[in-house]
Protein backbone atom coordinates (compact mmCIF):
# COMPACT_ATOMS: atom_id res chain seq x y z
CA UNK A 1 0.00 0.00 0.00
CA UNK A 2 1.99 3.65 -1.01
CA UNK A 3 1.87 5.72 1.65
CA UNK A 4 0.92 9.65 0.81
CA UNK A 5 2.63 12.14 2.31
CA UNK A 6 0.46 14.07 5.14
CA UNK A 7 -0.15 18.03 4.35
CA UNK A 8 1.19 19.97 7.15
CA UNK A 9 1.43 23.93 8.19
CA UNK A 10 4.11 25.23 9.91
CA UNK A 11 3.94 26.72 13.66
CA UNK A 12 4.81 29.97 12.08
CA UNK A 13 2.70 30.08 9.30
CA UNK A 14 -0.43 29.32 11.70
CA UNK A 15 0.78 32.32 14.20
CA UNK A 16 0.36 34.54 10.85
CA UNK A 17 -2.70 33.11 9.86
CA UNK A 18 -4.42 33.98 13.39
CA UNK A 19 -3.50 37.72 12.98
CA UNK A 20 -5.88 37.35 10.14
CA UNK A 21 -9.28 37.28 9.74
CA UNK A 22 -8.67 34.18 7.33
CA UNK A 23 -11.55 31.74 7.52
CA UNK A 24 -10.21 27.93 8.40
CA UNK A 25 -10.65 25.97 11.98
CA UNK A 26 -7.99 24.41 13.84
CA UNK A 27 -9.13 21.02 15.36
CA UNK A 28 -7.43 20.34 18.62
CA UNK A 29 -7.69 16.58 18.60
CA UNK A 30 -5.91 16.68 22.53
CA UNK A 31 -7.45 15.21 25.21
CA UNK A 32 -9.09 17.77 27.71
CA UNK A 33 -6.59 17.70 30.32
CA UNK A 34 -3.93 18.39 27.81
CA UNK A 35 -6.07 21.65 26.89
CA UNK A 36 -6.83 22.61 30.33
CA UNK A 37 -2.84 22.94 30.73
CA UNK A 38 -2.22 25.08 27.10
CA UNK A 39 -4.91 25.69 24.85
CA UNK A 40 -4.73 28.63 21.55
CA UNK A 41 -7.68 30.87 22.43
CA UNK A 42 -8.98 31.66 18.95
CA UNK A 43 -13.07 31.65 17.81
CA UNK A 44 -11.51 29.21 15.10
CA UNK A 45 -10.40 26.52 17.38
CA UNK A 46 -12.68 23.76 17.59
CA UNK A 47 -11.76 20.34 19.94
CA UNK A 48 -12.30 16.58 19.33
CA UNK A 49 -10.28 14.43 21.57
CA UNK A 50 -8.92 11.99 19.55
CA UNK A 51 -10.47 9.46 21.75
CA UNK A 52 -13.76 10.76 20.91
CA UNK A 53 -12.77 10.17 17.23
CA UNK A 54 -11.95 6.89 17.21
CA UNK A 55 -14.89 5.72 19.30
CA UNK A 56 -17.51 8.19 16.89
CA UNK A 57 -15.76 8.63 14.30
CA UNK A 58 -17.38 11.45 12.35
CA UNK A 59 -20.18 11.80 14.27
CA UNK A 60 -17.86 13.49 16.51
CA UNK A 61 -16.52 16.38 14.35
CA UNK A 62 -17.60 19.98 15.94
CA UNK A 63 -20.04 21.25 13.45
CA UNK A 64 -17.22 23.79 11.77
CA UNK A 65 -15.01 20.96 10.34
CA UNK A 66 -17.80 18.47 8.92
CA UNK A 67 -18.13 20.70 5.97
CA UNK A 68 -15.18 19.01 3.86
CA UNK A 69 -14.55 22.29 2.05
CA UNK A 70 -13.77 23.66 5.52
CA UNK A 71 -9.61 24.74 5.35
CA UNK A 72 -8.69 22.70 8.67
CA UNK A 73 -5.84 22.56 10.60
CA UNK A 74 -5.18 19.77 12.92
CA UNK A 75 -3.19 20.42 16.25
CA UNK A 76 -1.82 17.99 19.16
CA UNK A 77 0.56 18.50 21.38
CA UNK A 78 3.74 16.89 19.26
CA UNK A 79 2.03 16.56 15.98
CA UNK A 80 1.83 12.58 16.03
CA UNK A 81 -2.04 12.36 16.56
CA UNK A 82 -2.84 15.70 14.28
CA UNK A 83 -0.91 13.76 11.57
CA UNK A 84 -3.03 10.38 12.10
CA UNK A 85 -6.03 12.43 12.01
CA UNK A 86 -5.25 14.26 9.43
CA UNK A 87 -4.67 11.38 7.22
CA UNK A 88 -8.10 10.10 8.34
CA UNK A 89 -9.81 13.37 7.13
CA UNK A 90 -8.59 12.86 4.13
CA UNK A 91 -9.46 9.57 3.42
CA UNK A 92 -12.75 10.41 4.45
CA UNK A 93 -13.09 12.96 1.87
CA UNK A 94 -11.59 16.48 3.33
CA UNK A 95 -9.50 17.98 0.74
CA UNK A 96 -8.56 21.65 2.28
CA UNK A 97 -6.35 19.75 5.70
CA UNK A 98 -3.06 19.64 6.99
CA UNK A 99 -1.36 18.78 10.43
CA UNK A 100 0.33 21.66 12.63
CA UNK A 101 3.90 20.52 11.91
CA UNK A 102 5.37 20.07 16.28
CA UNK A 103 2.12 20.78 17.47
CA UNK A 104 0.99 23.05 20.32
CA UNK A 105 4.16 22.67 21.76
CA UNK A 106 6.38 23.87 18.68
CA UNK A 107 3.77 26.97 18.28
CA UNK A 108 4.38 27.93 21.88
CA UNK A 109 8.23 27.44 21.54
CA UNK A 110 9.26 29.02 18.18
CA UNK A 111 5.64 31.21 18.11
CA UNK A 112 4.36 32.33 21.43
CA UNK A 113 6.37 31.45 24.48
CA UNK A 114 3.62 32.78 26.58
CA UNK A 115 1.27 29.89 26.07
CA UNK A 116 3.51 27.82 28.37
CA UNK A 117 4.15 24.04 27.60
CA UNK A 118 3.52 20.82 29.54
CA UNK A 119 5.07 17.53 29.04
Amino acid sequence: MKRHKIPETAVEELGEKLKTQERFVILDVRESVEIDKVSLEDERVCFAPMSRLAYSGIEALPEPVRSKSAEIVVLCHHGVRSTEVTGWLLAQGWQKVSSLRGGIDAYALLVDPSLGRYY
